[in-house]
């Protein structure tokens, strides 16, 4: 039998602080604490030579429980829709209205971190109510 290993979710993105930081807000993440010797991020990132500013940052659930979230500049753009996302589980254990009410709050607040409302996905009797989403770079999501 295979042991159990930690997961660490890698996103491409153009700008890592910018949707590392909107991913924090998301889901209650936070960004560790700078390298030793700097009091502050932007600090860290002045000391870098330009070409190596912003190419990387990291969002960890507090608690330990969810995984690492690591975000990577790469060159290229978003051409296509994500064979993987992630499921934002803001409804879980609710049915009908009361679900739909709640995921479209999560959805209001997200809007005004940057995030787009893509399309809301009505309860069709065998599966509930979700919300297609985009994150500030354009990686689709769902609110479940």
């Amino acid at each position: 039998m295979a042991a159990v290993r930690q997961v660490q979710v890698t996103f491409d993105c153009a700008a890592p602080e910018r949707v590392a930081r909107f991913w924090c807000e998301v889901l209650g993440y936070v960004a560790p604490p700078p390298p030793e010797g700097f009091a502050g991020w932007d600090d860290y990132t002045a000391s870098l030579p330009p070409e190596d500013r912003d190419a990387w940052f990291v969002a960890s659930d507090p608690t330990g429980a969810g995984p690492r979230l690591y975000f990577q500049r790469v060159p290229e753009g978003k051409v296509v829709k994500n064979r993987v996302h992630l499921d934002v589980r803001a409804g879980s254990g609710l049915v009908g209205e009361e679900r739909l009410a709640t995921l479209e709050a999560e959805c209001a607040r997200l809007v005004a971190l940057g995030a787009v409302h893509v399309r809301t996905m009505l309860a069709d009797g065998e599966e509930e109510s979700c919300i297609v989403m985009q994150d500030v770079e354009g990686n689709e999501f769902c609110l479940d």
